[in-house]
């Protein structure tokens, strides 16, 4: 969501852009990179100011508009996402770590210090957080885009919105609308494929049903998803086993809301509670 937008002071002629990372792949700043001719563009219009993924040299901030990609899973992340927020005008999060807590946030359903336990010959040496949380758990944010990695191109449209200080042009419907207007054949009507296409953000181009592959939903949740609907039909029609439902729904985005919700109400032991509304 975006919050109250500041106009960017009109005493700095060239924005300063920078970009952070935090418990993460790398892979949303490896988008910005893609993004090739239009990152040419982008740079004339903007002072990139910190980017060590393209770049070792570093400027001092304040920053116009800081790009953050990682979820806050260590002690170190939590302090520096505070310093981070002070120091940025415009604070976005982007990618699935960033706005839903990303893959390391499925220790928040278990016991962190079992997993670096087994994991590690020295846990002792592990500083780490109980959660890992998005960005929004620690700091405001003005605006989330969701994706894992996320779309390049809503990536330029979120930049040059608040450059221009508009409010950002991003679809929020589901991957359904994107297969459709791919002229793609529904793998869940025509085969029964269970599929998150109807509950997913747009964004990827709906690739994986373009190649018969059900959706996962790596964009997370579209805007107003019925994501308790989408687990009774999976459950009752398609004959889904509990434990897949929920890892799809603990996929690449486990914090966001409706889906964090729909994995808790189903238990451990396979059964279901029963539903508040339908």
């Amino acid at each position: 969501m975006v919050s109250n937008q500041q106009p960017i002071a009109s005493s700095n002629p060239t924005p300063k852009l920078a970009v952070w990372k935090f418990t993460s792949c790398d892979g949303c700043q490896l988008s910005l990179l893609d993004c090739e001719d239009e990152l040419l563009s982008l740079a004339a219009q903007v002072d990139i100011a910190y980017f060590l993924e393209a770049s070792s040299e570093v400027k001092e901030g304040p920053f116009d508009i800081s790009l953050v990609e990682g979820s806050i899973t260590t002690p170190a992340d939590e302090e520096r996402i505070l310093e981070v927020r002070r120091q940025s005008r415009f604070l976005i999060s982007i990618g699935a770590c960033a706005t839903a807590g990303g893959i390391q946030a499925l220790r928040n359903f278990a016991d962190v210090q079992e997993f670096t336990d087994v994991v590690y010959a020295h846990p002792e040496y592990i500083a780490t957080l109980k959660e890992s949380t998005p960005i929004s758990g620690r700091v405001a944010v003005d605006f989330e885009l969701q994706g894992c990695p996320i779309n390049k191109h809503q990536l330029l449209e979120v930049i040059s919105a608040f450059l221009h200080r508009r409010a950002p042009q991003v679809a929020n419907h589901s991957v359904c609308i994107d297969c459709k207007l791919r002229g793609n054949v529904c793998i869940w009507v025509a085969h029964g494929t269970p599929c998150m296409g109807p509950v997913t953000h747009a964004g990827c181009g709906a690739i994986c049903p373009s190649y018969n592959r059900a959706c996962y939903a790596c964009y997370g949740p579209k805007e107003n998803p019925n994501t308790e609907s989408l687990c009774h039909w999976w459950d009752e029609k398609l004959n889904v086993e509990n434990t897949l439902i929920v890892e799809n729904l603990r996929n690449f985005n486990p914090l966001a809301s409706s889906f964090k919700v729909q994995s808790e109400d189903r238990q451990e032991d396979g059964s279901v509670n029963p539903p508040k509304h339908w």
